[in-house]
């Protein structure tokens, strides 16, 4: 049924249920004539005549009569569709593609989402872990949470929802065996523990004369691409690392782990939540982007950890 004949049908189901064309077209915000003309077009489509017109009222024909039952069972059921379908975009449902930081993902973030999902059930998630920056348009990424500064990008929606500071620090067992370690050269002779970064130049953030935030490139004696097995080897001896602070407060406060050169401590890198900058954000996207959000502001602890 093309657009134009669904809306005299509508129009006749009105002059049907009002008894008048006059009523009807008040109604209807329209003249009688033009509803009239309506109305017998529709009469011509469907080759039968649907009312009987007198100078005073209006009755339907029997085929009237049919037709508008049929005619009310239709826009019921389309009715109930539109509102259904209106529901459905007012609730958070389907699926939502997320992209988080390992560690901080799992710990921190996701036990958080689970929680959304139990109290929304048709919201479901696809979710992965990456420390290497994806790209949202080519891996189909809904939306994620970077740690770092974020190059500028029209296509893209950020909001920074913390900060991650991070330390260097070692175990006291692997400290009792070099020398004190008290400038950045120092570094240089240390057995030092490093992410994995593909590609490029291993580097640690420290603050340099000026007391602003730079690189200071690192000669990396074990390279392991996962916070937690950094972590874990530094616990075990194997050497310095820099991690971030609430991954490791636990263990500098039993004496796990001890700081060093912590008047070199560097800016905290910007934790952030991106999205695809769309006209209109759908329902599950904005109940995850708020829950992280409060997420973030109740746990000071992991998102604005410092020593």
């Amino acid at each position: 049924m093309l657009k134009s004949q669904f809306v005299e049908v509508r129009q006749f189901v009105t002059v049907a249920q009002l008894g008048s064309f006059t009523l009807a077209a008040q109604a209807l915000g329209m003249t009688g004539s033009a509803l009239s003309k309506s109305v017998a077009r529709l009469e011509k489509q469907l080759g039968t005549k649907l009312l009987h017109r007198t100078t005073r009222r209006i009755a339907l024909t029997n085929d009237g009569d049919s037709y508008l039952a049929d005619c009310l069972k239709a826009i019921t059921i389309l009715d109930e569709a539109e509102q259904r379908l209106s529901n459905q975009q007012l609730l958070p449902s389907g699926r939502v593609r997320i992209d988080l930081p390992a560690v901080l993902g799992r710990r921190a973030i996701l036990p958080k989402l689970l929680e959304l999902t139990s109290k929304f059930e048709q919201l479901d998630l696809s979710i992965t872990f990456n420390d290497r920056p994806t790209d949202l348009v080519s891996d189909g990424i809904d939306l994620a949470i970077r740690v770092g500064h974020l190059e500028n990008s029209g296509d893209i929606v950020a909001r920074k929802i913390g900060e991650q500071k991070r330390v260097i620090c070692a175990s006291p067992s692997y400290l009792a065996t070099r020398e004190t370690i008290t400038k950045k050269e120092d570094l240089a002779q240390h057995d030092c523990i490093v992410g994995w970064p593909i590609g490029q130049r291993h580097s640690w953030l420290l603050k340099n004369a000026k007391g602003t935030t730079e690189p200071v490139d690192i000669s990396a004696r074990h390279e392991i691409a996962d916070c937690e097995g950094i972590l874990q080897s530094a616990l075990s001896g194997a050497g310095l690392a820099q991690l971030p602070v609430w991954l490791v407060k636990q263990y500098l406060d039993d004496g796990q782990l001890c700081p060093v050169l912590e008047k070199l401590n560097g800016e905290g890198a910007p934790i952030s939540i991106v999205w695809l900058k769309t006209p209109y954000i759908l329902p599950k996207i904005r109940v995850i982007i708020d829950e992280i959000i409060a997420l973030s502001s109740h746990h000071p602890d992991v998102f604005e950890a410092s020593l």
